[in-house]
């Protein structure tokens, strides 16, 4: 049994980024696999890491029971990730997840010199991330060098979860975007969540 955690970081119910979602759940289920579907607004979750869980970030980790979110990626086969590019950066709420879910104990565990991370997230097969984006694509790739991708590859899913390939599917000038070129690239993300290979 697969499972898929779809996490949604759009403050707007209505939103491109929720519809896209749901397309992506769509494509999800039909490939059989079993869809958690999070969405840290609807789910009033606060991205402020508390002064309690930094002070205590280097001590003996905490672990994923008793914490429902931590235990939800946890347990993930796959993660999709739908989210608004917003300076070139993640969203204070999808920041704030993975600053206060992906922790030690959960996604990582520290080196005893606190060298090279330990990862824990080895169920983690595949990593689908789907953005929107104001800028055209040549700021992105060429002025920008794809910050935000680096980030996710290198820094946060390449220390966690190694074995996860990073899929990212960019929508550029979203917000002029059209409704046909919307569902040119909804179908993309559908065609890559039916072809994603699992090991």
């Amino acid at each position: 049994m697969t499972r898929c955690l779809i996490v949604l970081a759009h403050p707007l119910d209505r939103s491109l980024c929720s519809w896209l979602t749901d397309r992506a759940q769509a494509a999800a289920e039909a490939r059989g696999w079993v869809v958690d579907r999070l969405d840290l607004h609807a789910e009033r979750f606060d991205p402020v890491l508390t002064a309690g869980e930094r002070a205590g970030y280097y001590g003996p980790p905490a672990a994923a029971t008793g914490d429902p979110l931590a235990a939800r990626l946890a347990e993930a086969d796959v993660l999709i990730l739908v989210f608004p590019t917003w300076w070139f950066g993640f969203p204070a709420i999808l920041k704030g997840w993975f600053d206060r879910v992906w922790r030690p104990g959960v996604a990582f565990d520290h080196a005893p010199d606190l060298g090279r991370m330990i990862p824990r997230l080895q169920r983690l097969q595949r990593v689908i991330a789907v953005t929107t984006m104001g800028a055209p694509w040549w700021i992105d790739r060429l002025v920008m060098g794809r910050p935000l991708r680096r980030v996710l590859k290198r820094a946060i899913v390449g220390p966690c979860a190694p074995a996860a390939k990073l899929d990212w599917i960019v929508l550029y000038g979203a917000e002029t975007v059209s409704a046909g070129r919307a569902a040119s690239f909804a179908n993309r993300v559908d065609r890559r969540i039916a072809g994603a290979a699992l090991r």
